[in-house]
């Protein structure tokens, strides 16, 4: 067996079970390898250059002069820090190593070839947000790498509720989503939380948006070009007309001659086309509308369906997340929404 020099170096403090210790990772990987005995995934592009931002927290000390400790210095709202001599330093968007180097270059006029020790102690500027029907909703510190199974339990898992005696999960799964850097991912949460398929649990990133929409939540979205885009509470035999007319009606840029019904799931979307100048001519019936049904009016005319759906699924996943943070997030989602 060819011998792994920190297993040596290990067992030279740690006698007791290190034979065990050596056996496991040479069952897993043979050749080079670290302790952990796990082959390393390849990391995020955030992991890759991990920078620093406001809120995180640092311990610093020139090397060899503990005297010049200091432990959990913030980086403030400004995105700068200070350090000895080394004053309003901007850390923000810098690497450790890139922080490292300009204090160095700061307190080389104070002392000679100065070495500074620059350690995380908490890392508090990367975020993400979890919404909708789950037991904590909030913002979370992007602490650790984490996965959107990690990241639901962390909020404590998804809301249930009591249907016949038995606990159901109150998420519509087939109307969450989640938001990257104002795209949505590709990612089916219907097919990670009830098919198990762990392939969908992908890692999460910066600035995530995690929204699991409610299942119990009989509402339609009116969207697009009307007086007042939002949510319509449902009632007995709503239709296209009267929901419209509920929001304030057509705006004078509507197109009303295709006005656009999406029905289910968001990845498998079944739509429908409404012309309402028809309707209100009484040349034809009123479209009826079922629960969660979206409603958008374009300002354009279109011909495909797909001219206009991926913006129709932009405002209604723009209004879940403006609903859910009470604050406008513009612009969250500026492209391809709908997988084709």
């Amino acid at each position: 067996m060819r011998k792994n020099p920190a297993l040596i170096f290990v067992c030279l403090g740690l006698a007791t079970g290190c034979a065990w210790v050596a056996r496991a990772a040479d069952a897993v990987v043979p050749g080079p390898r670290s302790l952990s005995g796990v082959a390393q995934a390849k990391r995020a592009d955030w992991q890759q250059r991990l920078t620093l931002g406001p809120g995180d927290l640092l311990n610093l000390m020139l090397f060899d002069q503990p005297e010049t400790a200091r432990t959990e210095v913030p980086i403030g709202p400004d995105g700068r820090i200070t350090f000895l001599q080394a004053r309003q330093i901007v850390a923000a968007g810098l690497t450790i190593d890139e922080l490292r180097a300009k204090l160095d270059e700061a307190l080389s006029n104070y002392y000679q070839n100065p070495r500074t020790i620059v350690t995380p102690a908490a890392y508090n500027s990367k975020k993400y947000y979890v919404l909708g029907a789950v037991v904590n909703k909030g913002v979370y510190n992007l602490d650790r790498p984490l996965t959107i199974i990690e990241a639901v339990a962390r909020a404590g898992g998804l809301e249930t509720g009591l249907y016949e005696q038995r606990s159901v999960e109150l998420a519509d799964l087939s109307r969450s989503f989640i938001v990257r850097n104002g795209d949505r991912l590709a990612v089916d949460l219907e097919r990670l939380f009830q098919r198990g398929d762990l392939a969908q649990n992908v890692p999460l990133a910066p600035g995530d948006y995690l929204y699991f929409a409610s299942a119990t939540a009989n509402e339609i979205y009116v969207l697009g070009e009307v007086a007042r885009p939002g949510i319509v509470a449902y009632a007995p035999k709503p239709t296209v007309i009267s929901v419209i007319s509920s929001r304030g009606g057509f705006t004078r840029k509507s197109f009303r001659s295709k006005v656009l019904v999406v029905r289910g799931s968001l990845s498998t979307p079944e739509t429908f086309m409404v012309n309402t100048s028809d309707i209100l001519a009484g040349k034809s019936q009123d479209f009826k509308l079922q629960p969660r049904d979206i409603v958008y009016v374009s300002e354009n005319p279109w011909v495909k369906v797909g001219d206009v759906l991926d913006i129709a699924a932009r405002a209604f996943m723009q209004s879940f997340v403006v609903t859910a943070t009470t604050r406008k997030v513009e612009p969250l989602i500026n492209d391809s929404i709908i997988d084709r």
